[in-house]
């Protein structure tokens, strides 16, 4: 493991390099060949400096030939076609542990009604690993982990999630430093779904933000969203533990408080006035929970759910619901009880 492969060269694909190159030397996959020729010429990707240890590559075989682990970090809609890329070169050996917050559906390629997602079209992420590639071991990263503020030198924590002992221990060894600790976890799919579904609610928080509401409304969004998003993860066939721990709520309170959250800042500019469209085009990140709220809208209807903030912010995105009928709505629905998913 003394070089490890980073396909992706995103901020979050250039933090997740800064990061191991404290342990490891680091290999950088990116299709623009030009980031790559100036990273190697001064260790920069636009105003990041890398240390000399991160080399970049534009050839997605020497990442397979030279890593025995590799971090995907591939926005979700790429994800599948990065997989297939790198497939020839990977051998069961090879460790795969990706960081990417979104999830696949095969619907428009296998020409099925993309107004109705089967379940079974609804994969995670190391879910298309193990279709696309022979590696037995996957895993993922998940948890608080905004970009700026790692890059800025700030703490915080992490889950490796895997089915695998050492792959945990692996991705404990490489990744932890002074300012970034990594926890374990063998619940994979609860990890994945957690750091997946908590953006839908990050977009809701930047839109209440937006509209000048208090803490109140913002704590009350992000405890009942927390309830959401434990419900449709149930109904996918994970149980409300990894919801409750880092990659769930301590995700979930970062995303849902912070500008440097994607989606957040793209719920506060629908609450300004601006279209999706427009958000979307303005943006040079892809905002995960835009395409997460169509998913799980489609889960919660077929499965009879009781998800209000989904919803709404589904109407909102897709359907032209205004935000002020939106919460005016959220606020008289009915609800007896508090905690009901435990």
């Amino acid at each position: 493991m003394s070089t490890v492969g980073v396909l992706g060269a995103g901020k979050f694909g250039i933090t997740i390099a800064k990061l191991l190159s404290e342990n490891v030397d680091v290999i950088l996959y990116s299709r623009k060949k030009e980031l790559i020729d100036n990273l190697n010429a001064e260790h920069k990707i636009g105003k990041y400096t890398l240390s000399d240890r991160v080399k970049g590559t534009n050839k997605i075989n020497e990442v397979a030939e030279k890593c025995d682990f590799i971090i995907p970090v591939i926005a979700s809609a790429y994800f599948r076609t990065v997989m297939q890329q790198i497939a020839p070169f990977i051998h069961p050996s090879h460790i795969i542990v990706h960081g990417t917050k979104g999830l696949d559906i095969q619907v428009e390629q296998d020409g099925l009604d993309t107004n109705f997602i089967p379940l079974d079209k609804v994969q995670t992420m190391s879910q298309v690993i193990k279709e696309e590639t022979s590696t037995l071991r996957v895993g993922c990263i998940s948890g608080p982990n905004l970009a700026d503020e790692i890059l800025d030198g700030q703490p915080t924590a992490t889950v490796i999630a895997s089915e695998f002992d050492e792959v945990i221990t692996y991705g404990q060894q490489i990744l932890a430093g002074p300012k970034f600790f990594v926890f374990g976890s063998h619940d994979l799919k609860g990890s994945e779904l957690a750091g997946v579904f908590k953006n839908i609610i990050a977009i809701g928080s930047g839109i209440l933000n937006g509209q000048g509401m208090g803490r109140n409304m913002q704590a009350m969004v992000i405890t009942r969203g927390l309830r959401e998003i434990i419900t449709i993860g149930q109904a996918l066939g994970v149980d409300s533990r990894a919801f409750l721990g880092t990659a769930g709520i301590g995700d979930l309170i970062a995303t849902c408080t912070s500008s440097n959250s994607r989606n957040f800042r793209v719920g506060y500019a629908l609450s300004q006035g601006k279209t999706l469209e427009q958000i979307l085009a303005d943006m040079d990140e892809v905002a995960e929970g835009v395409k997460t709220i169509k998913i799980a809208y489609q889960i919660t209807q077929q499965n009879n759910l009781h998800t209000p903030i989904t919803s709404l912010l589904y109407k909102i995105l897709f359907e032209e619901l205004s935000i002020e009928k939106g919460i005016q709505d959220l606020m008289r629905y009915p609800a007896s009880i508090d905690v009901d998913f435990m």
